[in-house]
């Protein structure tokens, strides 16, 4: 089986370490990771809330006070407003 070989320097100490920006490179991707996969949810939330408002009778919307009139408006809402 064959190393590779500038793992293999690495490891004998003869080449240096990456340097520490990789770790903060790394750090920072992984949080805008996270604020993607917070945007998604909170995105899928609001399609939920929507489509829930859809589903409503027009007695439940007049309880919450709204018409269905207001209720299709924010139901049609673009997914980033």
């Amino acid at each position: 089986m064959r190393t590779d070989h500038a793992a293999a320097q690495r490891l004998a100490g003869q080449v240096p370490a990456p340097p520490a920006h990789t770790e903060t490179s790394l750090r920072a991707l992984h949080a805008r990771c996270i604020a993607a996969a917070r945007w998604i949810a909170r995105q899928m939330e609001k399609r939920r809330s929507r489509l829930a408002l859809q589903e409503m009778t027009d007695e439940q919307l007049k309880d919450i006070g709204l018409s269905r009139g207001q209720a299709y408006s924010e139901f049609r809402r673009r997914s980033w407003d």
